[in-house]
């Protein structure tokens, strides 16, 4: 296996099956150091097994992994030693305090007395967290406890670090707060594997995202990349109800794809790959059909679009 010298993660050909299904199906992936890469798919596309192979809690049935130089069948306790990760849920013990949590997890890696109180009290003081560091763990606030798991993460400077949905569950003060915390590490050149959900979440941090679905990567590329290869929408807002489904034939006709009518907002959108020119027809087919429109024009996909279109799942939305 080629792997390229600045590589803090390389998967080639990677399969994963259990029983009779197929949770990876031939996985190639490569994360760069110093870089986030967020990890896109709906739920069963393959993620948390992909994490859980990488993270070493998993063997993979074939294809080859290498983290941190590492090979996650031969050396999965160097691997251990060489990542962080903050789960979905919260791993922190509520009983103990912010200190007692950090330290204990030094005293876990073989860190010296000493050396585990100082890491400790850095990290607290990088996570804004010096203030409540006596205090148990589950008195602190949702934020609060997400950025101590994400302190907990860094403890002996992993050069890799898994972000597993960091920010589920939490209310959008939090997430902001956590997303700030993520910032902290990426600006200390900390290499960042994110999954979630939350695509706004993907757009924000990650400087390159892969999305995965059925177990296969369907897409690469930075934000900005992906939405430019999903091209334009054509959107049309009418002013009556009844108009909509004129309005959704005129939209069909200028862009030869099945639009979305979004019966709330008497809004219709289809995929215009010829931009400007699906703009001209839609106009005319809108006379033709003797539509009243309220506003008509083109906007830049957005990774919403970008996702549904590649995982097959704008069919459902458009319901």
């Amino acid at each position: 296996m080629h792997t390229p010298a600045d590589s803090a993660v390389a998967i080639q050909g990677l399969h994963k099956k259990f029983k009779e299904s197929h949770a990876l199906c031939g996985v190639d992936l490569q994360v760069r150091q110093g870089e986030v890469l967020g990890l896109l798919g709906p739920n069963g596309a393959g993620k948390t097994t992909l994490v859980k192979i990488l993270t070493t809690l998993l063997k993979p049935d074939s294809g080859h992994v290498l983290v941190n130089g590492w090979n996650v069948t031969a050396d999965p306790e160097k691997i251990r030693s060489t990542i962080g990760m903050a789960g979905q849920y919260s791993t922190v013990d509520g009983l103990l305090t912010g200190f007692e949590n950090l330290y204990l997890i030094a005293k876990l890696r073989g860190v010296g007395r000493r050396t585990a109180r100082r890491n400790a009290e850095d990290l607290l003081a990088r996570f804004r967290l010096s203030g409540v560091a006596g205090r148990p763990a589950g008195t602190y606030s949702g934020g609060m406890r997400r950025r101590l798991d994400l302190a907990a993460a860094l403890v002996g400077s992993p050069p890799l670090v898994v972000l597993d949905e960091p920010t589920t569950g939490l209310d959008p003060e939090s997430r902001l707060d956590t997303w700030d915390a993520v910032g902290e590490l990426v600006a200390g050149g900390t290499t960042i594997l994110l999954t979630t959900q939350y695509l706004e979440e993907a757009d924000r941090l990650a400087d390159r995202i892969t999305v995965i679905d059925a177990g296969r990567v369907v897409a690469d590329g930075t934000s900005d990349e992906l939405k430019a290869a999903a091209g334009n929408r054509l959107v049309v807002c009418v002013a009556e109800d009844h108009q909509l489904d004129a309005a959704a034939r005129a939209a069909a006709r200028a862009t030869g794809v099945t639009p979305m009518v979004d019966r709330r907002a008497r809004r219709v959108e289809a995929a215009a790959s010829d931009g400007p020119a699906a703009l001209g027809r839609a106009l005319t087919a809108l006379e033709d059909e003797g539509v009243q429109v309220l506003e008509i024009g083109l906007s830049r996909s957005t990774l919403d679009d970008v996702f549904l279109g590649l995982t097959g799942r704008a069919r459902h939305r458009a319901a």
